[in-house]
C-alpha cells in the first residue's frame, strides 16, 4: 500500500505556512485533492488517500487554523474565499492545472467556489454531504459547539467528546472507533496533553461572519457541467431530501448515493462511500 511523503508546507497570499500531504505522486491521470470539513484536518482522508494512491496522485491540505497550518490572526479570514485562495495558491504551487475535489462539508462549499471562479480547471467534484443550502437545524447544532468545546486532560477525554458530538450521527461505533477519529481531531501539544487541533476562534467566525455575500445556488449552478457525485449521510441534519431534490432539479446528471448509518458527515471509509469514489474516478479523466 503506498504510503504519503512527509509533510510539506507552502506560503499563503498572505504569508501563512499552509501544510499538506502528497501521496501517490507518480501516478498519471488528473490528481485528485481532498478538502476537510469545517473543525476537521487533512488527516481525515490519510486512509482514502493511501486507498487511492495505487492509482491516483491525491494532495490533501489543512486548511489555515487547522492541523499543521499556521492559525490566521485574523479570525475575520476563516471562510471559504480565503480556503480556496490558499488552495489555488498551492495547486499552482504543484502544477495542476486540472483536478478532481473531494470536498467534505465546508470542504465541498469550497468546491463550488472554485467552480465558479476557475470551472475550467475542475475536472469533477466528490461532494460528501453537503449543498447549496444547509438545513437550520444543522447550522443551529454546529454554531452551538464550534470553538466552545471544553479543554480535555486525557485521550480517553477526548473521545468522549468525540462521542458526544459525534455519537448520534454513527450509530454503531464502538469506543475504539471514537478514539481512532479522536486522534485525527487532536494533537499532543504539551505534557502528553491533547488538545483540539484547531484554532477556537474559527468558532467565532461561524457565528459573527456569518453566510458568504452571493447566492450558493448560484455557485452550484457553476457545476452544471461538472461530474459530480453527491454522497448523502441519510441521518443528517446539514442535507436533507428536500434540498437534494432541489439540486437534482438544477443538475438532473447529479448522481446521489446515500451512505446507511451515517449523518454528517458520511467518514469515507463506509463501502458504499469507496463503491462510489472508485466509480467516479474510473469515470473522470
Amino acid at each position: 500500500m503506498s504510503t504519503a511523503t512527509s509533510g510539506h508546507y507552502f506560503q499563503s497570499c498572505d504569508g501563512l505556512n499552509i501544510f499538506y500531504r502528497d501521496f501517490g505522486g507518480q501516478n498519471d491521470g488528473t490528481p485528485v485533492i481532498c478538502l476537510p470539513g469545517l473543525t476537521r484536518n487533512s488527516r481525515d482522508f490519510d486512509d482514502l488517500a493511501n486507498y487511492l494512491s495505487n492509482r491516483r496522485r491525491v494532495i490533501t491540505v489543512d486548511f489555515r487554523g487547522r492541523g499543521y497550518s499556521d492559525y490566521d490572526p485574523n479570525w475575520q479570514n476563516y471562510h471559504p474565499l480565503t480556503y480556496v485562495s490558499d488552495v489555488w495558491a498551492l495547486l499552482d504551487l504543484l502544477n495542476i492545472r486540472r483536478v478532481i475535489i473531494v470536498g467534505t462539508s465546508l470542504g465541498g462549499l469550497c468546491a463550488m467556489v472554485m467552480a465558479a471562479q476557475q470551472g475550467e480547471r475542475i475536472s469533477g467534484v466528490v461532494m460528501n454531504d453537503i449543498g447549496p443550502e444547509i438545513n437550520p437545524a444543522g447550522i443551529a447544532r454546529i454554531s452551538e459547539y464550534t470553538g466552545r468545546a471544553a479543554p480535555v486532560t486525557t485521550w480517553a477525554e477526548a473521545a468522549q467528546q468525540t462521542k458526544d458530538i459525534y455519537g448520534e450521527w454513527l450509530p454503531g461505533f464502538s469506543d475504539d472507533d471514537f478514539m481512532r477519529m479522536a486522534r485525527r481531531a487532536f494533537r499532543e501539544i504539551e505534557n502528553d496533553s491533547p488538545r483540539l487541533d484547531m484554532d477556537i476562534n474559527i468558532g467565532r467566525a461561524v457565528r459573527e461572519v456569518g453566510p458568504q455575500k452571493g447566492d450558493p445556488w448560484k455557485l452550484y449552478s457553476a457545476l452544471i457541467d461538472t461530474p459530480v457525485t453527491l454522497l448523502w449521510g441519510v441521518l443528517s441534519d446539514i442535507l436533507t431530501a428536500d434540498i437534494i431534490e432541489e439540486m437534482k432539479t438544477v443538475k438532473p446528471d447529479l448522481e446521489v448515493v446515500p451512505v446507511a448509518d451515517r449523518g454528517h458527515v458520511p467518514l469515507l471509509d463506509e463501502p458504499e462511500s469507496l463503491r462510489a469514489i472508485d466509480a467516479f474516478l474510473e469515470s473522470v479523466a
